[in-house]
């Protein structure tokens, strides 16, 4: 496979929370309003274990079926109130399958999972499977089907704070 963040359709992470402009504006916004606004920047940073070392996949040209890659989604609240309710998504790339028991956050985090492309999520995705009988019974749903993983934070993200996530996905 050519570059994981191009052939592999790695999408970057999607924050959900307020985000403001930085600049002249919202420094005199910061200025008439003590309280602030918050400003999440995320960033995300994947690499890959190959003969015994970890490679940031920027400097890596290909991936190999088998090959796992770590992600790294580190949160940072630049701005001068908390970000609540904060939430962030990771995209779990097309030709790739979630490790089970990978996904991880730090600081009183939830991890959901979704397998409609972010549309819901939950913390063990089920699905109606056919019996032999032609009865269906809901079961887990195997984490080759999930689609994304996106974190939750019980407390907000402080002004200044910083959180961070990661999961891993095997190459196809």
């Amino acid at each position: 496979m050519k570059r994981p963040n191009k052939k592999l359709g790695i999408a970057p992470v999607v924050a959900l929370c307020v985000v403001v402009a930085g600049g002249v504006a919202a420094f005199a916004q910061r200025q008439l309003a003590p309280a602030g606004r918050p400003e999440v920047k995320v960033q995300l940073s994947g690499s890959v274990e190959r003969e015994g070392q970890s490679l940031s996949l920027d400097k890596v040209e290909n991936v190999k079926p088998g090959e796992v890659l770590d992600w790294q989604i580190v949160s940072s609240n630049d701005g001068g109130a908390p970000a609540r309710d904060y939430k962030t998504v990771g995209h779990i790339p097309q030709g790739t399958v979630l490790v089970a028991g990978s996904a991880a956050g730090e600081q009183g985090s939830t991890v959901t999972y979704s397998i409609d492309g972010g549309k819901t999520f939950s913390t063990q995705p089920i699905i109606e499977e056919k019996q032999a009988d032609g009865s269906v019974k809901r079961v887990p749903a195997p984490v080759s089907m999930y689609t994304e993983v996106r974190y939750e934070w019980s407390d907000a993200l402080a002004a200044g704070g910083k959180l961070s996530a990661s999961y891993r996905v095997r190459v196809k």
